[in-house]
């Protein structure tokens, strides 16, 4: 019985035993399954600044993990070997690296390292939202505990889940990739759509967003003065904020996974796309410069 994922964008219409855009959910005798609940590959201790987050709990630590799967198909991925994983692959046969937490382990490991600085559980290295009921269900354990929950994401899951989710999460780094509706279909994503969750995420948690430069593809100054604009312009935000002051990261690109031909972005250009959005935004860092 074909089923339909309402979990992203894409809306996958599965066959009984399909595998979702995601690689991460399926279809299972008609409803869909997030295959990858509880499926960890990667686990650290992480500073809250490389998430990145300059402007929530500087200075502090916060364990991070990771599972399998993404539903966009960036060329430039970093954690390509995690992200790009389809149907678990390797990582369910036991080839490659693989632990199995309950949310209930998971909280508890988080606040094991509580003496350690830690302030609670980032959702992080691959897309946390294609696995949204396991990210819902640890989040909540984490902040009964008195713990805090940080989620790094592309963006593009549907509101529907978002809204699951807002009560939980304090703070979000979002990507916002470009500012081209044709890029961001060339990465298999929505421009519009990743604009309407940062709308709804801002005006509920702490957000900031991050912006790779990737030379010719969104590395022109009128992109950033349009991209800057918009964000300043968000209505409603945390805390009574503007959209001035959410805090954007202008990062460099270096070459990786499918673009390993492409050389690095030049740091001169970061600062001045930097610069530019400067001129909107009161929180501006350039990152990987």
């Amino acid at each position: 019985m074909k089923a339909i994922c309402q979990t992203c964008i894409h809306h996958c219409q599965l066959e009984e035993g399909k595998w979702g855009i995601c690689g991460a959910r399926k279809n299972e005798a008609g409803k869909i399954v997030c295959a990858n609940y509880g499926a960890v590959t990667s686990i650290a201790l992480d500073a809250i600044e490389k998430k990145p987050l300059r402007l929530f709990e500087p200075g502090s630590v916060v364990l991070s993990v990771g599972s399998f799967g993404c539903n966009l198909s960036c060329p430039f991925c970093q954690n390509h070997e995690i992200s790009m994983a389809r149907g678990g692959g390797a990582f369910q046969n036991g080839d490659r690296s693989c632990v199995f937490m309950t949310p209930k382990e998971l909280a508890k490991k988080a606040a094991a390292y509580r003496d350690r600085g830690n302030i609670g559980v980032a959702f992080t290295y691959n897309e946390p939202l294609i696995g949204w009921e396991y990210v819902r269900d640890t989040a909540k354990l984490v902040k009964e505990a008195g713990m805090k929950n940080v989620l790094v994401t592309n963006g593009t899951a549907s509101m529907e889940v978002l809204e699951e989710l807002l009560n939980y999460i304090d703070a979000m780094n979002i990507d916002l990739k470009g500012f081209r509706e044709d890029y961001y279909k060339k990465l298999g994503g929505s421009l519009q759509a990743v604009q309407r969750f940062i709308e709804r995420a801002a005006a509920k948690c702490h957000v900031e967003l991050t912006t790779l430069i990737v030379p010719g593809e969104n590395d022109r100054v009128e992109e950033m003065e349009e991209e800057a604009k918009w964000i300043a312009a968000i209505p409603s935000v945390y805390k009574e904020k503007t959209g001035r002051d959410i805090p954007l990261h202008v990062t460099r690109f270096f070459p990786r996974y499918r673009m390993l031909d492409k050389n690095a972005t030049d740091v001169r250009q970061v600062y001045r796309l930097a610069n530019v959005a400067g001129k909107h935004l009161e929180h501006v860092f350039v990152g990987n410069c």
